[in-house]
């Protein structure tokens, strides 16, 4: 095999020791910053699954206060109560363990609800039934209403 370089006999043909060493620099500077990136990227992901979980208990909510006569957000049964109607703590446990939590926050009355979940990047995701859906930086408590 011909070489077209020629090596004399005071240097090596390699690579140094210097320039292997700033090659593996570059590599796991350019591999933090990727690596921060993604763990932003699933943060985020993570939210998004949350707020899309507590949107749909706006709908579910609605139909139970029409379902119920008179109409109410509470009831005798969980499918007449909103906070225990099993598709809305459903949704709701879903959007806590994306958020980073156990368990999310439903209130209601006979006349308003409100649920809240923690997110995963700080604060917490809050709907009720004025419409609201929309983070906030203080847990719902025993509101029925998002601040």
């Amino acid at each position: 095999m011909a070489k077209n370089k020629k090596c004399c006999k005071k240097c090596s043909c390699g690579f140094t020791l210097i320039e292997l060493l700033v090659v593996i620099a570059i590599i796991g500077i350019l591999s933090t910053i990727v690596l921060v990136s993604l763990n932003t990227a699933r943060t985020k992901a993570a939210d998004v699954k949350t707020k899309a979980n507590l949107k749909t208990i706006q709908p579910k909510s609605e139909l139970v206060y029409d379902s119920n006569i008179p109409n109410a957000y509470t009831g005798t049964a969980p499918s007449e109560n909103i906070c225990a109607n099993a598709i809305i703590v459903k949704a709701l446990t879903a959007a806590a363990v994306a958020g980073g939590g156990t368990t999310g926050v439903c209130n209601n009355s006979a006349t308003a609800w409100a649920a809240q979940s923690p997110l995963k990047s700080g604060g917490y995701w809050c709907v009720d039934s004025v419409g609201n859906n929309k983070a906030e930086a203080a847990a719902l408590g025993v509101a029925t209403v998002c601040s």
